[in-house]
């Protein structure tokens, strides 16, 4: 079984979700749209206060090249811009839209989520790799695997990187999230155009699927799909899928590429200079509502579930509902529910109000009790080794975390911090319970600081 070297076996707690189809949610009374979603620079709003906007209407913008539009999620009237504390723990410049007359016309207008494609991609024959590009940028889409990184910028490689596979990123590793696993099985026809939409803007000649074991039924009709599929006459080699052990890390860019093609990403160095580029489930149909549709990204699938979440739901979600708008439509929050992050409890983000909005980078809503959401005080370093054993990308995570304590920044670079992927493996087998990720976030911060302050 393909698969990469060290890492964990976490315990899944998928089955609260796992079956349960994706469905609408209810369309808010007002949404919260930040002015940065992505990687790289904010929008500047392009609309005012007392503005009448529409449902999919661009809202924020950029001259920048590194950002991604922002668009209305609802049709309604624009009644703050100013900022809003956000799911990621800072402040936000946000665009407040409450619904009005226009609404009615926004609820006529949700779509039903079927297949927006028929087998074969006649429509790509008809687009350049820029069309592609420009249809991406315009449309807002970000990496939708959490990194929200935006695509068009991923979907442009310098003329010296020559791209000649595309891999899509089926794993879903994070142990409650299951909103990948059920596009694949609802929405396979869609996930396949976008990925072939994908390789033809990088001039890939292959397009892999990546899937973990544990998923057989998405395996299944992945296989039935393709078996069927009229491959873009663009691709040589076509489609495939890889099906790989279910381990944690396993959806990282980078042991991703080791697992599947025995390429190793150089420190410091992106997917594109081994000749790869990775895009998420969620991400390929995004594009493809924007090529066949002309839909902007103004929603994302969602997991909402936990111990503290009395109804757990997969949901389609308007960007810019609220945490609690959200919660309300899964029956609320149990009476002992104690923690609420945004992601999985591997790699999410604490978040301390349900008034914050879902954003682009929002997989999942997980609401722990105060059982499975009990802290741990810190001790110290017993030298075990177990950070070392299971790090994916090899580095020494108690040393690093030492160096940050000491502040000995010269030996933090010299120990690759940048490598680090924010996976949690170490502090998931730390005995001492050290907060390592948090250290490496720190010392990421401060160096990039440092950096800046010397240009």
């Amino acid at each position: 079984m393909k698969t990469f070297s060290r890492g964990i076996r976490v315990k899944h707690n998928k089955k609260k979700t796992e079956e349960k189809n994706l469905q609408e949610a209810i369309i808010p009374n007002h949404v919260i749209i930040p002015l940065q979603q992505s990687l790289g620079c904010p929008c500047d709003p392009i609309v005012k206060v007392g503005d009448e906007v529409k449902e999919g209407q661009k809202i924020g913008d950029s001259s920048k090249f590194v950002f991604a539009p922002v668009h209305a999620s609802i049709s309604g009237k624009v009644t703050k811009i100013e900022w809003q504390p956000n799911a990621c723990g800072f402040d936000a410049a946000s665009i407040t839209i409450e619904s009005s007359e226009l609404r009615a016309e926004s609820r006529e207008n949700t779509e039903h989520r079927t297949q927006s494609t028929e087998h074969g991609s006649q429509n790509l024959e008809n687009l350049t790799p820029d069309d592609i590009r420009k249809i991406v940028k315009e449309a807002g889409i970000v990496g939708l695997g959490g990194a929200t990184f935006p695509t068009h910028v991923k979907l442009s490689p310098p003329k010296d990187k020559k791209i000649d596979t595309v891999i899509v990123n089926g794993c879903e590793c994070e142990p409650f999230i299951t909103i990948d696993h059920r596009l694949m099985l609802e929405r396979t026809e869609d996930m396949i155009f976008g990925a072939q939409a994908v390789a033809k803007a990088v001039g890939a000649s292959k397009i892999i699927i990546g899937v973990e074991k544990n998923k057989l039924n998405a395996i299944e009709k992945l296989k039935a799909v393709i078996s069927n599929w009229k491959t873009c006459p663009e691709l040589v080699e076509g489609l495939e899928i890889s099906i790989l052990d279910t381990k944690y890390p396993q959806g990282g860019e980078k042991m991703l590429i080791k697992a599947i093609l025995e390429r190793e990403v150089p420190s410091g160095g992106l997917p594109m200079d081994v000749g790869v580029i990775v895009n998420n489930v969620g991400t390929c149909i995004a594009i493809t509502e924007a090529i066949k549709l002309g839909k902007p990204l103004i929603s994302r699938a969602v997991t909402v579930t936990g111990s503290g979440i009395r109804e757990p739901k997969n949901l389609y979600v308007r960007i810019g509902t609220t945490f609690k708008d959200v919660i309300d439509q899964c029956g609320g929050l149990t009476d002992d529910a104690a923690k609420i992050i945004m992601g999985g409890p591997m790699t999410g983000l604490p978040v301390s109000s349900l008034d914050v909005p879902v954003v682009k980078g929002t997989s999942c809503i997980l609401v722990l009790n105060k059982k499975d959401a009990k802290a741990f005080s810190e001790g110290d370093c017993i030298r075990c080794g177990r950070c070392i054993k299971v790090c994916p990308t090899g580095l020494m995570p108690n040393f690093i975390a030492d160096y940050i304590k000491l502040k000995d920044w010269e030996r933090v670079e010299e120990y690759n911090v940048k490598d680090c992927i924010e996976c949690g493996c170490c502090s998931y087998v730390c005995p001492s319970r050290i907060y390592l990720v948090q250290y490496f976030k720190l010392g990421k911060r401060e160096l990039q600081t440092r950096k800046a302050v010397c240009k």
